[in-house]
């Protein structure tokens, strides 16, 4: 079994560890283009065309299933990306987890970037999912950079002042974008107060990865012998895991289960 996840960046990290958890007999297929991020500010016609380029790379490791982990690729892409590799292979996308989130009550508060924020495909979720529940979008400008590049003081900065823009008295919060996943603990941190009820994070990583596996007919195994193995492509090339990645303990597991295959 083999599927491929695709994105901007490293925001594909936290669907590749729920992989990795769930089956960790299948192998990976990492593809990103950094160079051409960010994609967010970028227009609907550039993000499809990199976008592309990604997914084309990933399909010629051949996979079973892919998985399009960014949600500003999700918005924009996925209807060229079903039409460019279905029905051969199935093409997941991911949408923020603004249903359950609502569905546990409010009041939520969306972290997104700043051109997913107020956005109409944004908009929509809300009031399809969240109707009569207080949500507050918080647009969180340079966070995902800052993640890329690993960049302590600046990943503490971003997330410092999207949590000052952030209700305190919010108990669930979705990460509208899959490089804050990496930092959830983090966020959660920032936005709780001291001595209240836990905020609760909604990411969408653990279920687009159960929804790749139900896509091909797998069921999860997460005791199955961990022989899966990982291939990375940064900008359509062979290369190793980005440096930047081991900063995170999804990339260093993916990393380490790696070089014990």
């Amino acid at each position: 079994m083999k599927i491929a996840l695709m994105d901007s960046g490293i925001g594909l990290l936290a669907a590749a560890a729920a992989l990795r958890r769930l089956r960790p007999d299948a192998d990976l297929v990492l593809s990103s283009a950094p160079a051409s991020m960010p994609w967010g500010p970028r227009t609907p016609q550039y993000v499809t065309e990199h976008a592309l380029a990604c997914a084309t790379a990933a399909a010629a490791e051949r996979p079973d299933a892919l998985i399009v982990a960014c949600n500003t690729a999700s918005v924009h892409a996925l209807p060229a990306l079903r039409q460019h590799l279905e029905p051969e292979i199935p093409v997941i996308g991911t949408v923020p987890a603004v249903k359950p989130a609502a569905a546990a009550g409010g009041p939520v508060a969306i972290w997104a970037t700043p051109a997913t924020t107020g956005s109409a495909y944004q908009r929509a979720l809300i009031a399809e999912f969240a109707d009569g529940v207080r949500v507050t979008e918080v647009a969180c400008p340079g966070l995902a950079d800052a993640l890329q590049s690993a960049d302590e003081d600046a990943i503490d900065a971003a997330v410092a002042a999207a949590a000052q823009r952030t209700p305190g008295d919010v108990r669930s919060v979705v990460l509208g974008c899959t490089h804050y996943e990496l930092v959830t603990d983090r966020i959660r941190a920032a936005v709780q107060p001291a001595g209240a009820p836990e905020v609760v994070m909604y990411g969408s990583a653990e279920a687009v990865a159960a929804q790749a596996l139900r896509r091909i007919g797998a069921a999860p195994a997460p005791d199955a012998e961990p022989t899966g193995g990982l291939t990375v492509i940064l900008n359509g090339r062979p290369e190793p895991l980005e440096a930047a990645a081991l900063a995170y303990a999804e990339g260093r597991a993916l990393a380490g289960a790696a070089a014990t295959h």
